[in-house]
């Protein structure tokens, strides 16, 4: 678990990077891709009070809980801490759920294209298995 663990590390970076959907006005003019980053820096120049609760949901939240659990598998932090962290990893999951629901939202309108990209599958991935490695980790004896 602990080097599944440690993948996390560098998994949820590049996750924060990639695409996670590609929107577009008019499809034939190309589509844009949108990250967690480029989604951030637009949002922080549009609104500060959202981009603070995103930027915690898509970037503390998760490598906060990656850090704490790779820190209780080397025994340097107290096992008293993981309901903690599950906390932490549950408010990354409720990330996701505010990418799909914006994702719904958009298509229903009908003037926007939205295509979801790879980056949002490994983004989630990356949150389901921060989610097992906590759970795998309270069954530890």
């Amino acid at each position: 678990m602990r080097y599944l663990n440690l993948a996390l590390l560098v998994l949820f970076p590049i996750a924060w990077f990639a695409p996670m959907m590609r929107a577009a006005l008019l499809p034939i003019f190309g589509m844009d891709e949108i990250s967690v980053i480029t989604g951030l820096q637009s949002l922080w120049g549009t609104d500060v009070v959202l981009a603070l609760v995103v930027t915690f949901l898509a970037v503390f939240a998760p490598y906060a809980k990656t850090i704490g659990l790779a820190l209780l598998h080397f025994g340097l932090l107290s096992p008293k801490t993981l309901p903690a962290l599950e906390i932490l990893g549950k408010l990354a999951m409720a990330d996701v759920f505010l990418i799909a629901l914006y994702i719904v939202i958009v298509k229903g309108a009908g003037m926007v294209t939205v295509e979801t990209a790879w980056g949002l599958y490994l983004f989630t991935g990356c949150i389901l298995v921060s989610i097992f490695i906590s759970f795998a980790t309270r069954r530890k004896p």
